[in-house]
């Protein structure tokens, strides 16, 4: 059995930056493929971030590159994603999957394994 937690999340104003971290209890010794996505009301839960379960290769969608930065700590199995220059558009439910397949770029979700999320508000 996997588990997930994210926390980090809050109110900001525009340009303001947040930290989320996500927290994965599974199998002892286990490294996860993880990613983080958003949804917004009304809108379908999208992707953000992904990274490679080593740490080294990660994924951004457009929106975010430049301002957003994904790293785990695999001592740990803990994934961060850093989130600078945030805009009003950044406005939604952050979640952390684990246990998905990131392959050449693209990260598949494991459907079993997501955070309860954490809302991030920016406000103008």
């Amino acid at each position: 059995q996997v588990q997930v937690v994210e926390s980090g999340g809050g109110s900001v104003q525009a340009g303001g930056s947040l930290r989320l971290s996500c927290v994965v209890h599974g199998r002892t010794g286990a490294r996860y493929d993880m990613g983080w996505f958003r949804q917004a009301p009304g809108k379908e839960r999208d992707i953000v971030a992904a990274i490679h379960w080593s740490g080294t290769t990660t994924y951004y969608t457009d929106s975010v590159k430049g301002r957003f930065t994904m790293s785990k700590d695999n001592d740990k199995e803990v994934a961060y994603l850093q989130m600078n220059n945030l805009k009003p558009e950044d406005t939604a439910v952050y979640y952390c999957n684990a246990g998905g397949t990131y392959y050449s770029g693209h990260y598949h979700p494991n459907y079993d394994y997501w955070g309860q999320g954490t809302q991030v508000t920016v406000s103008s």
